[in-house]
């Protein structure tokens, strides 16, 4: 049985939708914290059970009869992400899983300026560790970060933010599509796939041109100073911790942290890549 977390999530269940295409659904389980919201996957004949990262005693049932363990990261960071992740993978050993798949992200480092980027790369380590077979999905920068970054440059026709650098920003519903084409064997990696991304890599300078284009109203990329960009977003009510991490990923983008791109999420899904134009043009079409 192919167990997936997090399956009322966004990439978790649209992980599921797709595997839903390729195998029965009586070969699919799902650990969730509240089976109530997987209610039409029950109806689908998809096994469901309550599973909790940080309530390590409830993986034993989520996880039973497990072949694959699909463990979606946790909307977690530091300390607190990486012993829910451990947590998860010591379970799917407990319970015999043949291999354990995580996502992952294509700048999973030690070293990188954004925070969970380190948690990647130590639950990977730890994946390394266990020998059991692995597959580390190095997912692109999801996409739909990008709307949020636009702030009212839809309005006052300028982009500001921090200075950064190219995102190979990539589409959940790709992503989806890739992991469960891994789950279902269509393809199999050993350790950590090649980075899964868009075919392009846009800079918020690359955004704002295709935002003009799109509205046929001028957009201009306004560089602001870290600290006073980071203060204007705690003055509005935004935790420190929290501007502290979104200043983090524009110095890790700047640093080239994420403009990596490349083929294998195209093989993958045997199709091009969604480009980040789509998504601007839905957050156009949605204002």
């Amino acid at each position: 049985m192919i167990i997936i977390t997090g399956a009322t999530g966004r990439l978790g269940s649209l992980i599921v939708q797709e595997l839903l295409r390729r195998v029965p659904a009586e070969r699919i389980g799902v650990s969730v914290r509240d089976p109530g919201r997987a209610a039409a996957l029950l109806a689908s004949g998809v096994r469901v059970r309550r599973g909790d990262f940080t309530e390590p005693g409830t993986l034993a049932a989520a996880f039973e009869g497990a072949t694959q363990v699909l463990v979606v990261s946790a909307d977690a960071t530091g300390h607190e992400a990486v012993a829910r992740h451990t947590a998860a993978i010591d379970a799917a050993r407990a319970a015999g899983a043949e291999r354990i798949l995580y996502t992952s992200h294509q700048a999973a480092a030690a070293h990188s300026l954004f925070a969970p980027m380190p948690d990647h790369a130590a639950t990977e380590r730890y994946l390394a560790a266990t020998g059991t077979p692995f597959t580390a999905l190095r997912n692109g920068f999801y996409a739909s970060a990008l709307p949020h970054l636009l702030g009212r440059a839809l309005e006052s026709g300028e982009l500001v933010a921090p200075a950064d650098g190219p995102v190979s920003w990539t589409a959940h519903d790709d992503l989806a599509e890739a992991a469960a084409a891994v789950l279902a064997g269509e393809r199999r990696y050993e350790g950590p796939t090649p980075p899964l991304t868009a075919p392009d890599a846009l800079d918020l300078e690359d955004v704002a041109a295709v935002l003009t284009e799109l509205t046929g109203r001028t957009v201009r990329r306004v560089v602001a100073d870290d600290d006073e960009w980071a203060a204007e977003l705690t003055g509005h009510g935004v935790p420190a911790e929290q501007a502290d991490l979104l200043l983090g990923m524009f110095r890790a983008a700047r640093r080239g942290e994420f403009a990596t791109t490349g083929t294998t999420l195209r093989d993958l899904i045997g199709r091009p890549a969604t480009p980040a134009r789509v998504t601007l043009e839905q957050a156009v079409t949605s204002r």
